[in-house]
């Protein structure tokens, strides 16, 4: 079990789940010390982006409602959500009807990423600074949580902020000029038909012959900023 403090940070991840009917990944303990981030696109009642942050052995965990910008004028609203176990940065495919957030999963982005400060103080403070070095998004974030409201209902609302660097790009949209798998290649009409790999805790093990067959992410329009 991934324990903090002799409670289970991942209790909330696995209350919601049925491992029995879907195939996301069970709850376990990760390292200590990692640094890979993922950002899934994912098709549930809404579709939105799920940005996750390595960080004391599981995924740190935000629901962008309009996906990342590289917009610095641009402040998207991010939800954080549970916990998600280290493996979960390894999954794409399909949640089943009727379960939690079902619907195709996508790994649209992925690489890794390196705190801007004390990670922990900006967590507790609600201005988490960071850099990313992703396929798709590089360059320095922040995460600044929002003043609690009544109708918030206990959500902690944050929001996701490009900032002014080499990277940065008026105007652009990545979430919009990239429409498949950073990891297959495939877009979510192909991962909703079932054509995609049944997810395996094994594929995370990647071999030079694996990455080797990675496909190249397809683009409409301008090549990636940088």
């Amino acid at each position: 079990m991934a324990r903090a403090g002799g409670r289970d940070v991942l209790a909330a991840y696995k209350a919601k789940r049925d491992f029995g009917k879907t195939p996301e990944p069970a709850a376990k303990a990760g390292r200590k010390r990692g640094n890979s981030f993922v950002i899934q696109k994912h098709a549930a009642r809404r579709t939105h982006f799920d940005f996750r942050l390595e960080h004391d052995g599981v995924l740190k965990s935000w629901a962008v409602t309009r996906g990342p910008s590289l917009d610095p004028s641009q402040k998207r609203l991010a939800v954080m959500t549970e916990d998600h176990p280290l493996e979960y940065g390894g999954f794409e495919g399909i949640i089943p009807k009727g379960e939690y957030g079902g619907g195709p999963v996508m790994i649209w982005d992925e690489g890794t990423w390196e705190p801007i400060g004390d990670p922990d103080e900006g967590l507790a403070k609600g201005d988490l600074k960071f850099r990313l070095h992703g396929n798709r998004l590089k360059g320095d974030f922040v995460l600044v949580r929002m003043k609690p409201r009544k109708e918030d209902r206990g959500r902690q609302n944050w929001l996701l902020i490009k900032k002014r660097d080499a990277y940065a790009r008026d105007g652009d949209e990545p979430t919009q000029d990239f429409e498949t798998s950073v990891r297959s290649g495939r877009s979510m009409e192909q991962i909703q038909s079932g054509d995609v790999p049944v997810w395996s805790s094994k594929a995370q093990k990647k071999t030079p012959a694996a990455r080797a067959k990675r496909a190249t992410p397809a683009k409409r329009g301008r090549k990636p900023a940088g």
